[in-house]
């Protein structure tokens, strides 16, 4: 009984440990940057990558991949189709690993590490494809990404060549040099997804942001006709266009893939053409046209009344 409450109680603090906001702030200014994350923020800086990453992007983007671009982008199940594909490769090589480990299993080893060579290629495709369309931090970084990835495959490789040749030694060795870099890898892509923000979706919290019910956007007949507007709702950028039959549609203006201003975009055929990266979301319901965004644009619902104001609500806020 004396282990478990020694467990379970409450830690005690001693030497003044600071409590409160304002204690903590302090104590934690005198702290430094963890070496780490300052090395994965610098790598979205490092300009002289840029003699890399735009005519890449270039080649990449002319790249005639017609609809298929849409799927690689993963569209169809609402986000990023690279991190799905990427759990082959790295699930296979994890488990060559365990298996490199274990006595005369040697063979099923050589087996995972081909199908994890093999799966890469299309998750590598993803990737590509998804990579084009950031913005110059987020390329800087993912080409690192790409690059620590490249080292992992190319190891990978190598290792099934040579245990093909009776060299199980080296080819233990050059897997878990790839497991390594497949790892680098895979922290750079955490810190791209998350800290960089590529692929998310970055209107889902807009419903955190726009109170329940109606809200005014002022007189609806000061709207022009066939020219899409910014209107503000607090904090909120709305896209606002009326049309010539009085119809007024109203979307958030920050495109979901990366913010791009779809009050700046082209309007055609009853579709806004996002500025940046050139996706195309229908005014009627805001489903994608086009990507590579993934996620719909939100859509406000409508109303304008007896006094001629234009007055909007998300059908989720109620």
């Amino acid at each position: 009984m004396r282990l478990l409450s020694a467990i379970f109680a409450k830690p005690t603090v001693t030497g003044g440990a600071p409590d409160g906001p304002g204690e903590v702030c302090r104590a934690e200014s005198a702290g430094r940057i963890p070496t780490l994350l300052k090395a994965l923020d610098a790598l979205g800086r490092a300009e002289a990558l840029d003699r890399v990453t735009t005519p890449l992007q270039k080649a990449v983007r002319g790249l005639p991949l017609g609809s298929f671009r849409d799927v690689l982008h993963g569209r169809q199940i609402g986000h990023p189709l690279h991190p799905a594909l990427v759990q082959v490769p790295m699930g296979a090589w994890i488990s060559a690993a365990v298996l490199d480990l274990v006595p005369g299993a040697g063979r099923n080893a050589r087996l995972l590490v081909g199908v994890g060579v093999v799966s890469a290629a299309p998750a590598a495709w993803a990737g590509w494809a998804d990579w084009a369309e950031q913005p110059e931090e987020q390329l800087r970084t993912g080409l690192v990404h790409a690059a620590s990835n490249a080292v992992a495959i190319g190891l990978y490789a190598g290792s099934w060549k040579v245990r093909g040749r009776g060299r199980p030694v080296l080819g233990r060795a050059l897997a878990f040099a790839g497991l390594a870099a497949a790892g680098l890898g895979g922290v750079i892509g955490g810190h791209l997804a998350f800290r960089q923000s590529a692929g998310s979706n970055k209107t889902a919290a807009l419903t955190h942001l726009v109170e329940p019910g109606w809200h005014s956007l002022g007189s609806a007949q000061e709207l022009p006709v066939g020219e899409a507007v910014q209107r503000m709702l607090g904090t909120v950028p709305l896209f606002v266009l009326r049309t010539a039959d009085g119809d007024v549609h109203v979307l958030a203006d920050g495109c979901s893939h990366f913010s791009g201003r779809l009050s700046e975009g082209e309007v055609t055929d009853g579709c806004v053409e996002c500025p940046l990266h050139s996706s195309v979301f229908r005014l009627s319901d805001g489903m994608i046209v086009r990507g590579p965004a993934t996620a719909p644009q939100p859509v406000f619902e409508t109303e304008v009344t007896e006094n001629g104001v234009l007055r909007v609500r998300l059908p989720s806020a109620g």
